[in-house]
């Protein structure tokens, strides 16, 4: 029986910020009669753990516990702001266990730092009614698109993935269709949570939602944003001050109330990739919180991801794109140079030369009808320098580094610099150590060498830059060449009137599983910056005509080329077909790592095999892979996450990093 003034749930279950994989399951503290009001699930405590002070969340409150003994109490309530709700609570847990991770790694992810003063300030609430202005866009000009949204406002939960039409022109403007598509959840009075990868496309989401929802009805949630705006627009979402947020991946986790959507742009894009433990995906994580909040899914894109296609295959998702004829009528016309003998005929070294007489006839005419786009696929001057006499790598005198050409020089390629990308140190008394040549070449040109030799080219043209940290986010509509790198591209009012793709061979000839899909969707991108077909927009690749990545740019059908993707990965077996767990470390952890692993008996275990280091560094480095069909990838990755728990229990030397699924395999 309950003295008086005791509480009526005196046991707090905690999450504590402890990131030890044995240690990955809440505790039981004892709430006094003084915490019981502010000791609300969500509250941010502290607590003592292992003898020492250590921060958490109460997950819940209930009447007992199972522990035997005295319970200690909470330290302090540091905020009664309930700020993990049940439902992000629950997300964090299942996000965590699908990637091998803890719920501690999760929970810094998630839940942003408090911000003390922001959450003291009184909420600036906006005014949340339906909106009644027509707004229209993009999404209902597609097949079953007027459905869908109606079905939204209709508080249904359709999921699909909308194929965008690459073109510069409204059917190609992905931000106009999820606020339009944000709208209508809204309408149905809902939530929703729109997420894309980077601040470029966050701006043209923000300016989109404004004129979909209208000015401070949506939350604009980036970690990059600082910890008081950061936790402002969380704090809002928490609170029901609005119903729509907008963000990178951190946006993932909004507390958004009623959540009716989410939406998510560009998939395919790495920035959506969590660079911290346990690194999970935006788009694993939208994907688990619609299935938990039974909510709404709209993934967007130019290209199309294995991912998506698998999810497309199993009818998880429902394709939303247009007919075939009006894919052709709305995207640019595209080709690839010396696609034909009469081609070849005209200019017989077009398959060879880096950029052949066709990129200079279309520039040509292109540029009295606007700007023209030209993308290479690596910034600087002279990337890469190799031996004129023998073609060998030029490599550093003093470290064995790659060399470069950093600056333009007027002495030429040989005459010219060189330095080490590594250690910085010049090479101008370089020479060949293969056939004693001291003079080198350039097989690898960045987009300033391109930006001048266009210059030289065009006389009295302007020749505009737009790369890395000088990136601009938009150019004039006058008659302009814009050189670019991929994901630098500025925009233009009204698209540009011509794209040349240079250098495709080298987005290809990557290392790496998603070479061909990636370079697929860097060059639709650009595409969409072109205006339509009907308009007279046109793109030309320089590269292998017969390559399948440039014959599915061509036809304009990355549906086609993901399911040709996701067939050769389940022969070859690589994800998304399988799962596949890779864990980095020490030789001796690994070592250790599978000794103690038992996974399902259908796994193939790959290693360790030996690994490049970082550069200059001699520490030994070693990969273990396991892969298992995706039907026991659950039980794989749960068996991998026990090792965890094991290795810190025993307090094993030497750290390992747990990848499941990654982004990268090379």
């Amino acid at each position: 029986m309950l003295q008086p003034g005791n509480p009526e749930l005196p046991v707090a279950r905690v999450a504590v910020d402890v990131p030890l994989s044995h240690l990955d399951r809440p505790y039981d503290y004892a709430v006094t009669a003084e915490q019981d009001q502010a000791a609300v699930p969500g509250a941010r405590v502290r607590v003592r753990f292992s003898g020492r002070l250590c921060d958490g969340f109460i997950l819940d409150r209930v009447a007992a516990s199972e522990h035997v003994g005295a319970l200690a109490g909470l330290h302090k309530i540091i905020s009664s702001e309930p700020v993990l709700t049940a439902e992000i609570a629950t997300l964090i847990r299942r996000v965590a266990d699908h990637y091998a991770g803890t719920f501690a790694d999760m929970m810094r992810l998630a839940i942003p730092p408090r911000h003390a003063a922001t959450e003291r300030a009184a909420p600036a609430r906006a005014e949340m009614r339906a909106a009644e202005k027509p707004f229209d866009g993009p999404v209902g000009g597609y097949p079953t698109g007027d459905r869908y949204l109606q079905v939204l406002r209709d508080g249904g939960r359709p999921r699909a993935f909308w194929q965008v039409t690459p073109t510069a022109a409204a059917t190609g403007d992905w931000a106009v269709g999820l606020a339009q598509a944000a709208r209508a959840c809204v309408n149905g009075g809902r939530g929703a949570v729109l997420v894309v990868p980077d601040q470029r496309d966050l701006a043209q989401l923000e300016q989109a939602c404004a004129a979909a929802l209208g000015p401070g009805t949506f939350a604009v949630l980036v970690a990059e944003a600082g910890p008081a705006a950061r936790y402002r627009a969380f704090l809002a979402a928490l609170r029901g001050d609005v119903r729509v947020v907008i963000g990178n991946r951190a946006a993932a986790f909004a507390p958004v109330r009623d959540l009716g959507l989410v939406a998510l742009w560009d998939d395919g894009d790495d920035l959506l990739s969590e660079q911290r433990a346990p690194y999970p995906h935006a788009r694993e994580v939208l994907a688990l919180r619609a299935a938990e909040a039974k909510a709404a899914v709209l993934f967007a894109a130019y290209g199309r991801t294995a991912e998506i296609q698998t999810w497309l295959e199993r009818g998880w998702l429902a394709e939303l794109g247009q007919e075939r004829v009006a894919v052709r009528h709305d995207a640019p016309r595209i080709k690839v140079t010396a696609d034909s003998d009469l081609a070849l005929e005209r200019d017989p070294q077009a398959r060879s030369a880096r950029l052949p007489h066709e990129v200079f006839e279309l520039i040509r005419a292109a540029l009295p009808q606007g700007p023209v786009l030209v993308q290479v696929p690596r910034s600087g001057y002279l990337v890469a320098l190799v031996c004129q006499g023998c073609r060998e790598p030029a490599r550093c005198r003093f470290c064995a580094g790659p060399t470069k050409v950093p600056e333009p020089s007027p002495a030429g390629v040989g005459g010219a610099v060189a330095s080490c990308s590594w250690c910085g140190r010049p090479q101008a008394d370089w020479e060949c150590p293969i056939c004693g040549f001291r003079r080198t070449r350039a097989p690898v040109v960045g987009s300033a060498r391109t930006a001048e030799e266009l210059g030289r080219a065009f006389p009295g043209t302007p020749v505009r830059q737009s790369a890395g940290g000088a990136a601009a986010a938009t150019v004039p509509e006058t008659s302009a060449i814009v050189v670019a790198t991929p994901g630098a591209e500025p925009s233009v009012a009204g698209g540009y009137a011509a794209a040349v793709l240079l250098d495709t061979p080298l987005l290809l000839l990557r290392p790496d599983l998603r070479a061909a899909e990636e370079a697929l969707r860097r060059w639709l991108n650009a595409v969409a910056l072109v205006r339509g077909g009907f308009d007279g927009g046109s793109v030309i690749a320089v590269g292998e005509s017969a390559s399948r990545p440039l014959q599915a740019l061509v036809r304009v059908d990355p549906g086609g080329f993901a399911a040709r993707e996701i067939a050769e990965r389940r022969e070859a077996g690589f994800p998304p077909a399988v799962t596949m767990v890779v864990i980095e470390g020490q030789p001796e952890a690994l070592e250790d790592f599978r000794s103690l692993v038992t996974p399902p008996g259908v796994t193939e275990i790959l290693g360790p095999s030996e690994i490049a280091g970082p550069p200059g560094s001699d520490t030994a480095a070693s990969r273990l892979t396991l892969r298992a069909p995706a039907t026991v990838g659950a039980d794989l990755v749960k068996a991998v996450k026990e090792v965890a728990g094991i290795r810190s229990t025993r307090k094993s030397e030497g750290a390992v990093r747990i990848r499941v699924n990654p982004v990268a395999i090379g």
